[in-house]
């Protein structure tokens, strides 16, 4: 699945990986807050913008994606919080459900920016995904998810969300206290831009279309490959 676009840039329409990997306690030996485990959410999407200032990227209604769940067929969220980073997982594919999302990440930036419609692409809000700045390779990104988020809406409120699987990600020890100060910082970060009004919330994205022809990617066999990294 890796897009046809330069070494370096995608061209829209190419279809790549959007992936995260699993959060685990940085070794002793390891860089500071920069191990992650194996790959356990993989979401082939739609390049709609690849610059040197933005990555935009659609994840089409219905596109088998990649997800992790507990060893006995739990969905993550059905599992009470004191047990569900502790309970054994494997992963599973299902299809992407809903309107679809649109995804934008700025190189270098601690967290990406979701699009969310209801039927009938009525603009319910944005999502601020805080998380570890991407790393890039040939058919795609990587990442690792920080549990905390932020919903953002069209009045220009927010609220902070996930607080209590941010907490516990730290309890059960998926998240060193650093991590989690960086975090923080990173989500406050956020905050300004949203109470600013900054990119890309100011951009008109909630009006941006997909392109009709685009063909709904596939998840390829070899997803949780490991890849040699591209400059980010």
């Amino acid at each position: 699945m890796a897009g046809t676009g330069d070494i370096e840039h995608w061209a829209p329409g190419d279809q790549i990986l959007w992936r995260y990997r699993g959060n685990v306690l940085p070794r002793q030996d390891a860089a500071p807050d920069r191990a992650a485990g194996p790959v356990h959410i993989c979401r082939p999407v739609t390049v709609v913008q690849d610059t040197g200032d933005l990555l935009a990227v659609w994840v089409a209604p219905g596109t088998e994606c990649v997800k992790p769940i507990l060893a006995d067929g739990t969905e993550v969220h059905d599992e009470p919080l004191v047990t569900r980073y502790t309970a054994p997982r494997t992963t599973a594919r299902a299809p992407w459900l809903g309107n679809g999302v649109l995804k934008l990440a700025r190189p270098g930036e601690p967290w990406s920016v979701w699009l969310f419609w209801e039927p009938g692409w009525r603009f319910r809000s944005w999502y601020v995904n805080l998380e570890e700045p991407r790393t890039r390779w040939a058919g795609g990104i990587d990442s690792e998810d920080h549990f905390l988020d932020i919903s953002v809406y069209p009045d220009r409120s927010w609220v902070w969300r996930d607080e209590d699987e941010f907490a516990q990600a730290q309890r059960v020890g998926l998240m060193t206290p650093q991590t989690a100060v960086r975090v923080r910082e990173a989500g406050r970060a956020a905050v300004e831009v949203i109470r600013d009004w900054g990119a890309p919330f100011r951009d008109g994205w909630e009006r941006w279309r997909p392109d009709p022809l685009w063909p709904v990617p596939a998840l390829p066999d070899d997803w949780d490959h490991t890849p040699s990294p591209m400059p980010s």
